[in-house]
């Protein structure tokens, strides 16, 4: 499929400096542009990339003001990455295969029904009381355990596993690997043994929820782990039991959450991020990566470095601790002349 520019930017509210008749059928990054495709410039970083990149056409903020002739046209719009995604996801959804049917062999419980337009993949289980929504997609060995449900429009990329009783929201995307509703991480100490406490509860996740692959979220021991609405959890992420991710905060890969852990709405946290249990962070905090958080945050607040602090002082220690050495040789130098 070909685009023009004018095409583009009638989609995107955008506006046209060039050509507005060259064409496009695919994307580039910038620094990767070739003719006849479509790159975008967000990031400062990859300003200088506008003026060499080959790509035919770029999207670029409004407030863009370029400093050397530029060579390709330009589609001026309010926020270049936000319309890319919605450029990506619009292209996406015209030349997705949309599966359908139950392929065999499958297992699909006795009283579960499966509506004409879903899919279930070869070796799939779906297990007795399930319940699925319209239009939903089951890869190949996608374990549904009893009683779960899977809201409409939900994809299970192959090898995910929902456990009995867990409720997957509609529009929710699962990748491959993903376990929801493993047991939680619970052990009574009983002379000198565990004895392990039954965990009873079960996974909600709301909807819009997306979650990366070999993402893990524990069932809880009474009630139930909240994934609230539009969550985005990247790889390897492990949510323990009894937690509760705010709506639309974001993750990234490597995080970790304690059990009763509460974290606010809005927040955005950096890779390898731990939590402490039984603390709560507030809404709209960002969590710098590798951070450690072993107690409740403000909300708002923006932090970094283990234990965690603000921001601003975690910087400010980081170039003390820099310097270091040269402060040990400064105060050598002192009391050798001391010393004299």
């Amino acid at each position: 499929m070909e685009f023009s520019a004018s095409q583009i930017a009638a989609l995107v509210s955008g506006k046209v400096e060039g050509d507005g008749n060259v064409t496009v059928s695919t994307f580039a990054k910038i620094e990767e542009g070739h003719p006849g495709a479509i790159s975008f410039l967000a990031n400062p970083k990859y300003t200088h990339f506008i003026y060499s990149t080959k790509s035919s056409i770029v999207l670029v903020s409004n407030d863009f003001v370029p400093e050397e002739p530029i060579s390709c046209t330009l589609i001026r719009v309010a926020d270049p990455y936000a319309t890319v995604a919605f450029l990506l996801d619009m292209v996406s959804k015209m030349t997705a295969v949309q599966p359908e049917g139950v392929e065999q062999p499958s297992y699909v419980a006795e009283g579960v029904e499966i509506a004409a337009d879903c899919y279930v993949g070869a070796f799939a289980y779906v297990g007795k009381g399930a319940v699925i929504g319209k239009n939903v997609k089951i890869y190949p060995q996608v374990y549904v355990g009893a009683g779960a449900v899977i809201g409409d429009n939900t994809i299970l990329y192959p090898g995910v596993k929902i456990y009995h009783g867990c409720k997957i929201g509609k529009n929710c995307i699962l990748h491959s690997g993903v376990v929801i509703g493993s047991d939680g991480f619970g052990f009574a100490p009983v002379n000198g043994e565990y004895n392990k406490i039954p965990q009873l509860g079960i996974v909600e996740l709301e909807d819009n929820v997306e979650i990366g692959a070999n993402t893990t979220i524990d069932r809880a021991m009474m009630g139930a782990t909240k994934i609230r609405h539009g969550v985005k959890l990247d790889n390897l992420i492990q949510i323990a039991h009894n937690c509760e991710v705010g709506a639309n905060t974001v993750m990234a890969a490597q995080a970790g959450v304690a059990g009763s852990t509460k974290i606010g709405a809005g927040c955005m946290v950096g890779g390898q991020v731990g939590f402490a249990g039984h603390i709560h962070v507030g809404d709209g905090s960002e969590i710098g990566a590798q951070s450690g958080i072993p107690n409740d945050v403000k909300p708002g607040s923006r932090l970094m470095g283990y234990p965690a602090v603000n921001a601003g002082e975690f910087a400010r220690q980081a170039v003390y601790t820099k310097n270091l050495g040269k402060l040990f040789d400064r105060v050598k130098n002192i009391e050798k002349e001391l010393n004299k």
